[in-house]
């Protein structure tokens, strides 16, 4: 059986970069998106923020640092749409696994090693 996953980030995230080669070593099949060629749909924003709440956005980014008190005041949703690379990475989903960053727990679960 051949195991697949989607993972969101970034193509010029060293993190997004390390995790799908080590995925992929490990015998995943990675559908990566870039969420700032391919921003993603207002739906899929909702679905990320439901499932992780604030944890989706990625307060030690450059992008975060660089925004206004106004800007970061509005919920992750807009966040995401407005500045994409203001969402924590990599964001993974397999199955009904949701997976958000790149730590010893998600290489676990993912049967990674660590």
């Amino acid at each position: 059986m051949s195991k697949s996953l989607t993972m969101y980030g970034l193509g010029h995230c060293s993190t997004c970069q390390k995790a799908q080669a080590a995925l992929e070593e490990a015998g995943w099949t990675v559908a990566f998106r870039d969420v700032q060629k391919e921003p993603l749909a207002q739906a899929l924003r909702q679905r990320l923020a439901d499932e992780w709440g604030d944890k989706i956005i990625n307060r030690a980014s450059l992008t975060w640092r660089g925004m206004s008190d106004d800007e970061r005041a509005t919920d992750p949703v807009t966040s995401m749409g407005e500045k994409p690379s203001v969402m924590k990475r990599p964001a993974i989903e397999t199955g009904d696994l949701r997976l958000l960053g790149w730590t010893a727990n998600v290489k676990r679960a993912l049967d990674v090693p660590v």
